[in-house]
């Protein structure tokens, strides 16, 4: 995930994410734009490589980028462990570049609300066209309006889990559809102890008619746009928003 750099919690990533369904997500993506066998993906904002991994397993060649380098040690151990090829790297997603010659590419689990300017958002485009070949695919998915609006300013929110405990609080930002985030971390240490640590995380969406327009403009075509992890189109009340283009 770009965008921070989650070094405070990267060890912890993962408890914090377990209810995000990565195989729906790989499915989604195996459905799009074809089956694995020797494909070469690009993961975009790859985070600690779960989604990575699960797609490398389904045949697909896999690189993965992420501002993160405490997110990108835990994905390069996590290939190693499962003895899995793919490489890695440090880079973000607005200066996207080096790249080419790739069969699809994505942009997983609200990665891109990370990037808060439209010209960012423009940078990010123009990196993921040049790193596909003709005919390639671009999957990715963000916020909806109304999450932005409504759900995520109904903190507080709080967890207790296992290895860490959070609160986590949310203030609407200055830019509109964009969330200011506070989150203060306790992490258990080996001892039983907890450590406190602190982030600050700032997301923003924009409409869903404004990242088509823009994908447009960059000279992709836009089969589909859905919503909830559904084939439905999204609705005023949906919270994720999922896009399919093709170069």
């Amino acid at each position: 995930m770009t965008g921070s750099s989650y070094s405070a919690f990267a060890s912890v990533y993962d408890s914090l994410m377990e209810d995000i369904p990565y195989n729906a997500y790989a499915e989604l993506v195996r459905r799009l734009a074809g089956p694995g066998d020797g494909r070469r993906l690009l993961d975009i904002g790859c985070g600690t490589g779960v989604l990575s991994a699960i797609l490398a397993k389904a045949g697909y060649s896999v690189t993965g980028i992420d501002s993160s380098p405490d997110m990108l040690t835990i994905a390069r151990d996590r290939f190693s462990a499962l003895d899995l090829d793919g490489q890695f790297f440090e880079q973000r997603m607005e200066a996207l570049e080096g790249h080419e010659g790739f069969d699809v590419a994505v942009i997983a689990i609200d990665s891109l609300n990370y990037v808060a300017g439209l010209d960012e958002v423009r940078s990010v485009f123009r990196g993921v066209w040049d790193a596909l070949s003709p005919g390639g695919h671009f999957i990715f998915d963000v916020h909806s309006p109304f999450k932005m609006t409504d759900l995520f300013l109904d903190g507080p929110f709080t967890a207790d889990l296992d290895e860490v405990s959070y609160i986590w609080h949310t203030y609407p930002g200055d830019e509109p559809l964009s969330v200011e985030s506070e989150l203060s971390f306790f992490i258990r240490r080996p001892d039983g102890l907890y450590e406190r640590r602190e982030e600050f995380h700032l997301q923003r969406s924009f409409p869903p008619e404004v990242y088509a327009e823009l994908l447009v403009q960059q000279g992709f075509s836009v089969p589909g746009i859905t919503a909830d992890w559904t084939d439905g189109p999204p609705q005023p009340e949906s919270e994720r928003l999922f896009f399919h283009a093709v170069k």
